[in-house]
Parts: C-alpha cells; sequence; structure tokens
C-alpha cells in the first residue's frame, strides 16, 4: 500500500500530576501503519536528542483489527523496535472495542504476544460503545482512554440534569477502569473545566485542545524542549498559594482595600463588576471573594450566588454601606456569603475576618489534598498489583511452554534407540531413557544416585565426568562414551551422557 508522503501529526498526551508530555498519537493521512511507526521511531531519536527525559516519551499508534490478527506486523514492530533502539514499552497501541469483537479469542492471543513483547496497550474510544466491564477484565489493556463525545457531554449539555447524567456516566466509566488498576486518559479535552472534572476522578492523561492540536514534528520537537505544561491549578497536586478577588464598582474602595491588604502578602485580582467578576472566575480559580452588594448590572448577592456555583470552594466575603436585609439574608441562608461586613471598616477587624477565612480555605484545601493523594496511592496500587498480575500470568504461561518443550525433548529421548544418561550439576543421575535402563538394569535403581558410584564404568579414574570419547566395556560389549555439557545455548544445567557401540572415529 503507498503511504502519504506528507509528515505524520502528533498530538500530546499530558500527565495531570506533573503537567508534561507524557506520550504523543501519531496521526496518519492513510497508508501503511509499519512506515508510520517507522517515521515516528526516527522523529522521537529527534526529540530525545534535546529532552531532558526523552527516554520516557511513548508514541501511540491506533491498530486496525487487520493488523491485530496478523502475525506479519507483530513480527514487524518487533523488529522496528530493534532497529532503533527503543523499548517497547515506549509504544503504545491503541484499539476500539469493535477490533475486539471480530475475533474475541484470536484478539486475547495477539494482545497477550504484545504484552509478553513488552508494549502498552490502550482500549479507545471507552464509553463510545458498549463499554464492557467483561474486556477490561479479559484483556491486558494498560490505559482506557475515555472517547471525546464523552468527555465533550460534560459541559454541552443545556440543563443541570443532563450535565449530572452526563458526569456520573463518565465517573462511571473511569472507576470500572481504576476499580481494576487500569489507567485513565481522556481524548477531546477542550476547557479547563473539563480537566478539572478529569482531575478530581483520578484521570492520568489528557489529550485535546485545551494543551495542544496535532502538529508537525518539529513543533512537537520545540514543545518538548521548551517543556510546556499545564496551569499548576489542573494539575492532581498544586502548590498552595493565597488568592483574594476583589469586586466594587467605586475604584477608590479598590485602591484603599489593596492598600490595605498587600502586606498580607495575598495575590490580588479585580474587577468593577459582578460580570466582570465572573469572567475571571472562569479562567482562573480563587481563594477569597470580597464583593460590593451595590453594583451596576449583578448585585453582590447575586454575583456570590453565581461565583458559589462556578467556584463552590470559594469563601465568599459581602463588604457594603447598605443593608438591604432581605437580600443579604437570603445570601447567607443559601450559603453564598460566608460574613457580612460593613463600610466603613475596621482596619484591624477586616484583616482578622480575611485571616480567618483562608485559614478555613487552606483546611478545605488541605482535606482535598490528603483525600487526593490517598485516591491516588489507591490508584497506584491497584495498577501495581495489576502490573504483577499480568507478569505473574506471562511467567506462567512461559512455565508452561517450557514444561511442553521439556515433555517433548523427554518424549524424544525415551524413544531414542541410543542409551542416554543424564545427570545434575552434583553429578547426580537424573534422567534414564528406555535404552539406557535396559542396559544397565542390574545397576539397580539408578535415578537420585551419584553417576560415578552407580556407573563406575563410564568413569576413568577420579573424575566426576567421564573423558570425552572413550570406551567402554558394558555386557561384553565396547560402548564410545560421549559427554555433552548443558548450558551452552540454555538455561539448562548439567550434561547428558550418551553410549553408541563401536570404537570411535
Amino acid at each position: 500500500m503507498e503511504f502519504d508522503d506528507s509528515p505524520p501529526r502528533y498530538q500530546p498526551l499530558v500527565d495531570l500530576r506533573n503537567g508534561a508530555v507524557a506520550a504523543v498519537e501519531a496521526w496518519p493521512a492513510r497508508g501503511d501503519t509499519l512506515e508510520l511507526l517507522r517515521r515516528s521511531c526516527e522523529d522521537r531519536q529527534l526529540w530525545q536528542g534535546g529532552v531532558l527525559h526523552g527516554n520516557d516519551l511513548q508514541v501511540a499508534l491506533n491498530l486496525s483489527a487487520r493488523q491485530l490478527h496478523d502475525a506479519r506486523f507483530g513480527a514487524g514492530v518487533a523488529a522496528l523496535l530493534e532497529q532503533y533502539a527503543i523499548a517497547p514499552a515506549a509504544l503504545t497501541l491503541e484499539l476500539d472495542e469493535a477490533v475486539l469483537m471480530r475475533d474475541p479469542a484470536a484478539a486475547g492471543t495477539a494482545l497477550a504476544w504484545f504484552k509478553q513483547l513488552g508494549v502498552s496497550l490502550t482500549l479507545d474510544q471507552f464509553g463510545a460503545g458498549p463499554a464492557c466491564l467483561s474486556n477490561l477484565q479479559r484483556y491486558p489493556f494498560d490505559y482506557i482512554k475515555l472517547d471525546s463525545a464523552v468527555v465533550r457531554a460534560l459541559n454541552d449539555s443545556d440543563s443541570d440534569s443532563d450535565s449530572n447524567a452526563a458526569a456520573a456516566q463518565c465517573q462511571a466509566l473511569m472507576a470500572m477502569a481504576l476499580h481494576l488498576g487500569i489507567r485513565v486518559a481522556a481524548d477531546g479535552v477542550q476547557t479547563e473545566a473539563q480537566c478539572a472534572f478529569l482531575r478530581d476522578n483520578l484521570c492520568d492523561l489528557i489529550q485535546g485542545e485545551l494543551y495542544a492540536a496535532p502538529l508537525l514534528p518539529a513543533d512537537i520537537g520545540a514543545l518538548l524542549r521548551d517543556d510546556r505544561r499545564l496551569p499548576p491549578q489542573l494539575l492532581r497536586v498544586q502548590a498552595r498559594h493565597r488568592s483574594l478577588l476583589l469586586v466594587d464598582d467605586e475604584v477608590n474602595i479598590v485602591s484603599a482595600l489593596k492598600r490595605l491588604l498587600r502586606p498580607e502578602g495575598y495575590q490580588i485580582l479585580t474587577a468593577s463588576s459582578g460580570e466582570q467578576g465572573l469572567e475571571l472566575l472562569a479562567q482562573q480559580p480563587v481563594d477569597v471573594i470580597i464583593s460590593d452588594q451595590r453594583m451596576p448590572g449583578l448585585s453582590g448577592a447575586d454575583f456570590l450566588r453565581q461565583a458559589r456555583k462556578l467556584r463552590p470552594d470559594t469563601i465568599r466575603i459581602m463588604l457594603s454601606g447598605y443593608t438591604e436585609l432581605q437580600s443579604v439574608t437570603d445570601a447567607v441562608n443559601e450559603g453564598a456569603i460566608y460574613k457580612f461586613l460593613t463600610k466603613p471598616w475596621n482596619d484591624e477587624q477586616l484583616r482578622d475576618h480575611l485571616r480567618d477565612a483562608f485559614r478555613l480555605k487552606e483546611i478545605a484545601d488541605d482535606n482535598h489534598r490528603l483525600n487526593m493523594e490517598v485516591r491516588n496511592a489507591n490508584h497506584e496500587l491497584a495498577s501495581a498489583n495489576r502490573r504483577m498480575e499480568q507478569l505473574l500470568h506471562q511467567m506462567q504461561r512461559q512455565i508452561d511452554r517450557d514444561e511442553i518443550s521439556l515433555g517433548v525433548a523427554r518424549e524424544i529421548l525415551q524413544q531414542l534407540p541410543l542409551p542416554v544418561i543424564g545427570m545434575d550439576d552434583n553429578g547426580m543421575i537424573a534422567f534414564v531413557n528406555g535404552a539406557a535402563g535396559r542396559l544397565f538394569q542390574h545397576a539397580g535403581a539408578l535415578l537420585g544416585n551419584e553417576a560415578c558410584t552407580m556407573l563406575p564404568q563410564l568413569f576413568a579414574g577420579d573424575g566426576c565426568l567421564p573423558p570425552a570419547g572413550h570406551l567402554a566395556d558394558i555386557g561384553g560389549v565396547r560402548y564410545t562414551v560421549t559427554t555433552y555439557p548443558m548450558g551452552l545455548h540454555s538455561a539448562s544445567r548439567g550434561s547428558l551422557i550418551t553410549l553408541s557401540q563401536g570404537a570411535p572415529t
């Protein structure tokens, strides 16, 4: 198949633990996936030269049903990784559930082969179809990737009920994977609100235009060299800061408050109206809000109500010279206002109230952080357990294969007309084939006994191994005794002794 000569594009996947690029998904125009992998290997080598942690960067490619079931494709993948000296763990193969359903048994065999190779596996477009739990349990996936439609629904809904349903669906899909120790990536992330929701529900990687659209190789290289990361407020563990938003339409009031509070070390943001305050809150979180009540447009109470919906973890204070009792009382009862202070204010009292507000916010932040750390630890433990189970499964498969091979070898040796005796490292007899058993039938029980004691005629002098190619008389027949040390081309230990009639050539 002819491959498109235009260079591939790559879209970054960003780690929500540190905000850095963890992987890039290759976007082909059309054509041969192996050719795309070859180009990706070349590009990755170029990026590695200028990136401190380049060896950790993964490249993800999509896998079709035809490629999954084509043994030549798997062999081609292994050959390319070896050619470019790239660890298999640096490659992620993505496939959706429809590919699995073509032939579930054959898919299991193929995926097990890729896992044995060391490649990472992702179940793509998760949630677009049935999102079957049994597929997560049956196949050795390292990641699920939430479908972009699932992520988009988080803030596309027109009603609260639709929005809640979308959030519940997304949480359920993620919980299925996290419970099994499978990591979670999300495709099509476009807004900070989507990212924050995914972060709070222990998503590991995000992909989408919030961070970057698909880019040319040179642009990816520049992005990696610059180490561009997500904003700190979007990460799972965030640095503590104290930010204060002042909302008042009177410029002199805002200036006076800034002069009073600047020595406290707060990061102070300002807005001249409720509408402007909401715009600012949509762009970044803050810890504490101080708002006037009487302002053009939105009143302070209405602004704080909407601020509570937009940023529910903020501490909200109203500062006003007008005591519109009913509006203020309603806002306090609804939980929209933490405290109400009157103008003109007492400087020390205002500072004390703000310190209390920040302490309250920090307690809430600490509780959230500890909760997130516990959930992270549980997630990491579940992932480690899954990797261990996969490793044990692979080891068991290898043991089973070795036992089959050993059984075949024993069967072949048993059928040989040539007498064959096997010894372990200590010179103990570990194997006697049928021909050897018949030849030494009068020597007694051989297995588990010392060879040079039970069969002294095979040995010359005090040696622990028969001399190479020497002659021995056994039952009136002359045999050539030949010894073959084990372990030259395998992990076997000990030696094999064969006996053939006649003089050595």
